[in-house]
């Protein structure tokens, strides 16, 4: 089995070229994702409305990803908007049984 960092790396390429079949294999069916724009929506909610997003970005590269606790992935990544403007993110994804089960995003500010 994987690594619950290499679980979320698989995510994050999944979301970046739109892999849906992988995201819906790695995506826990009791999934929920929170982020300042998403109060704990589900797994159906993140599917449609969240993962399609990926076309906004002309950059989006992963800068720290660590484990932490017993489920825990912490990421930081980095991204440019096709609009303009480049920043950073940092999210904590749990991951059960080789499956995410929860994200939260919290945005950053301004990439230096």
């Amino acid at each position: 089995m994987a690594t619950r960092a290499e679980t979320v790396r698989r995510m994050f390429d999944a979301y970046r070229g739109q892999d849906r079949a992988t995201a819906e294999e790695l995506i826990a069916e009791r999934f929920v994702f929170t982020s300042p724009q998403d109060d704990h929506i589900d797994r159906a909610a993140y599917l449609e409305r969240c993962f399609p997003t990926a076309d906004r970005f002309t950059r989006q590269e992963l800068v720290h990803v660590a484990e932490v606790g017993s489920d825990d992935v912490l990421i930081v990544y980095e991204y440019d908007l096709r609009d303009g403007g480049s920043y950073r993110n940092a999210e904590l994804t749990t991951v059960v049984d080789g499956r995410l089960t929860e994200v939260q995003v919290f945005f950053g500010g301004p990439a230096r």
